[in-house]
């Protein structure tokens, strides 16, 4: 899967896993509208999607002061799209979250462990 151009992002753990997280959102937002759950849709597109997009930005952060409030930025949205998926996963005629709620557990527990651990430096 190919989410940069430059070599210097390539192996980035977090990266690989917010952008496929990213592209399961999508799908899973087209899955919404197509029920004609368009509001919710768009949410979770937003937040959903901007995870990885805070997280990529903080890459280029021009402190470690920047990259910490960067990443809490991505966990922010992070924890918005979680309240949605659940309330998705909680209204029994909406489309199932299937792997987006474990998925996005994981991407929870490794931002707030990059947030702990660049606090330290």
């Amino acid at each position: 899967m190919e989410y940069t151009f430059s070599d210097k992002y390539k192996n980035n753990i977090i990266l690989e896993k917010t952008f496929k997280f990213s592209m399961d959102i999508i799908l899973y937002a087209e899955e919404l509208e197509k029920e004609r759950k368009f509001v919710l849709a768009n949410q979770i597109l937003k937040s959903g999607t901007s995870i990885g997009a805070n997280v990529k930005e903080a890459q280029n952060a021009e402190s470690n002061a920047d990259f910490i409030h960067k990443m809490k930025v991505a966990l922010k949205e992070a924890d918005e799209t979680e309240y949605r998926l659940f309330l998705c996963k909680a209204i029994k005629h909406y489309p199932d979250t299937g792997n987006l709620l474990g998925d996005l557990n994981e991407i929870l527990k490794i931002l707030n462990k990059i947030i702990s651990s660049s606090k330290r430096r």
